[in-house]
């Protein structure tokens, strides 16, 4: 990978903070959410700006890998061999090309040029302008792989995926199925939010946000979510969002707290807190009555957590570093009632939400994943009491990841078995006794859930 030069400060350009945008993201591995945000936030830019930015790099992330197949087309010296800020700049050109029909083409081009220049690329500023124009004139003609001969690349291609997990998807879903996966991967997410149920009842809260100038509909599956839609603004300015009323957060993900069913009064770890939209979750379930241990490896993530608790004014979280790789220290052995294991996975159940995800990982980094997850999950169920429930989650959509490992510890674990997902759980998500979610058959993230209980014994296998 060639070193970028320092150019010109995008300013308030769009174009050009997208591709800015994007390069963070190729090449310091930074995450698109927090990008835009930290932008929209630093930058002045007017309504109709700040829409075409977030447009132009969720639309480029999630159309990347077809527009790499057309620049490879229209450059014989291959995709890879370019500049990471000249390969964004063409993407984002393409991008505009193929879905902003009331920008102009010239418009477009002259545009990328000029950015390429402002990037003190100016020796690259011919060839974009020769590629572009030249997709103007023969971007109809470009042939894509043979559906017949080559199914799953042409899927790659069409859908802008990677080869080997479109492969992976077929073998798990079949080809029609795995073609409609990638995609609902492609489209835009709901905005779905959570009720608080400590502090508003989802009914009071869908009439505060219409008061607000938004449209708020049910969700399907949720009993405490609801859609949004028409904001005037930002989420962070609704008076509702101020007061703690409500947490962004995917329907299916407000779905694995209901898994876990905690009950007022009961104790309850969650092993993998993270920023603790789901450990907030199981307060509100518990009515703020009984103890929630909430574990982390990431101290800033803790912070957040506590943050978020104060906002929504809950009081029975106890917070703390903790490494889930690590056995349990003896007071939290044996517990519990109830244990949440929302693991770290590989994150293809959010696409919709992260589609720069499918371009970082591989097949090699996908093995990793099972390893670390079945060694939280058998150092998390040290915490369950006798008679306990464990739940073990993801929000991915891969076998080795969800069944793999829940299979690999039963074998090792006969203290435990699998148990029927709550009946309040919508049967529709329950597949061979296991909670799962997918965006093109739920319109929610991928979710995987297993709800596992521990009767008498010692649980492990000698």
């Amino acid at each position: 990978m060639k070193r970028r030069r320092p150019g010109r400060r995008a300013e308030g350009n769009p174009r050009r903070l997208a591709v800015e945008i994007l390069n963070r993201i190729e090449e310091k591995g930074a995450y698109a959410e927090p990008l835009l945000d930290e932008v929209l936030t630093k930058t002045a830019m007017g309504t109709q700006d700040r829409r075409l930015l977030t447009h132009i790099v969720y639309g480029t992330l999630r159309a990347r890998g077809r527009y790499d197949w057309i620049i490879g087309q229209l450059y014989a010296k291959g995709v890879d061999t370019l500049d990471t800020e000249i390969r964004n700049i063409l993407r984002v050109g393409l991008h505009q090309l193929l879905t902003m029909d009331r920008i102009p083409d010239y418009a477009v081009i002259d545009e990328a040029v000029e950015t390429t220049k402002a990037a003190q690329h100016r020796a690259g500023a011919g060839l974009v302008n020769a590629l572009l124009r030249r997709y103007v004139r023969e971007g109809k003609c470009l042939s894509y792989p043979d559906p017949e001969k080559e199914p799953t690349r042409h899927l790659a291609v069409l859908h802008s995926h990677p080869e080997w997990l479109v492969e992976m998807w077929v073998r798990l879903l079949g080809l029609e199925e795995a073609a409609e996966l990638c995609r609902a991967n492609n489209e835009i997410p709901p905005l779905t939010v959570r009720s608080n149920r400590l502090k508003v009842e989802r009914d009071v809260l869908a009439r505060r946000l219409s008061e607000e100038g938004c449209e708020a509909r049910y969700t399907v599956y949720s009993p405490d979510g609801l859609v949004l839609s028409g904001l005037p603004g930002t989420v962070r300015g609704l008076r509702a969002f101020a007061e703690g009323c409500f947490v962004v957060q995917d329907e299916a993900s407000q779905l694995v707290s209901r898994l876990l069913a905690p009950l007022p009064g009961e104790t309850v770890i969650d092993v993998c807190a993270g920023s603790g939209i789901k450990t907030i979750h199981l307060a509100a379930l518990m009515n703020n009555e009984g103890r929630i241990v909430a574990l982390d490896i990431n101290p800033r993530k803790l912070a957040l957590l506590k943050e978020l608790a104060g906002r929504l004014r809950v009081t029975i979280i106890e917070a703390f570093e903790a490494d889930a790789l690590e056995k349990p220290q003896a007071d939290l052995q044996c517990a519990f009632d109830r244990v949440l294991v929302d693991v770290p996975c590989s994150g293809l159940g959010t696409l919709r939400r992260n589609p720069e995800i499918k371009w970082r990982l591989t097949p090699e980094e996908m093995k990793k994943f099972p390893t670390l997850q079945k060694r939280i999950l058998a150092n998390a169920a040290q915490c369950v009491k006798k008679g306990g429930v464990l739940v073990y989650s993801t929000c991915t959509i891969s076998g080795e990841e969800n069944e793999g490992v829940v299979q690999a510890f039963l074998a090792e674990n006969d203290g435990f078995t699998v148990v029927e997902p709550p009946q309040d759980i919508d049967a529709r998500l329950v597949d061979a006794g296991f909670f799962k979610t997918y965006p093109h058959r739920h319109g929610t993230d991928g979710f995987f859930g297993a709800v596992l209980r521990r009767h008498d014994g010692d649980g492990q296998k000698n």
